[in-house]
């Protein structure tokens, strides 16, 4: 019923910034909680940020105040913001929709040289 789909993604020397956005095909605005989610190879797949109703935020704690997650219902986005990356923020970024996660994008690779 939604299709979700990643972009911004790319590779920046660390301390450099790059902005997600997850853009979705069908409404998101009525799905109370959005979030991101990274996995790197070898590693569990980790909550980095989630947005509920719009307001409330929860951020990974290797991942706080450098990284900022929002939402734009006029353009059915979620987006996230990372700023003073850092080589270990290296990871296949998936944007979720729903609690627990329903719908999931295919991903789109953030990689931080040092």
């Amino acid at each position: 019923q939604v299709q979700l789909v990643e972009s911004g993604g790319g590779l920046v020397q660390a301390g450099g910034s790059l902005r997600l956005s997850c853009t979705a095909s069908g409404s998101i605005f009525s799905i109370n909680t959005l979030g991101w989610y990274r996995q790197a190879p070898g590693k569990q797949r980790e909550l980095v940020a989630q947005i509920i109703g719009g307001s409330i935020t929860n951020y990974a704690d290797s991942v706080k105040g450098r990284f900022t997650i929002s939402r734009d219902n006029a353009k059915n986005t979620l987006n996230l913001q990372m700023n003073s990356l850092k080589p270990e923020d290296t990871a296949l970024y998936r944007c979720s929709a729903a609690w627990p996660p329903r719908y999931w994008g295919q991903g789109t690779q953030v990689t931080v040289s040092s």
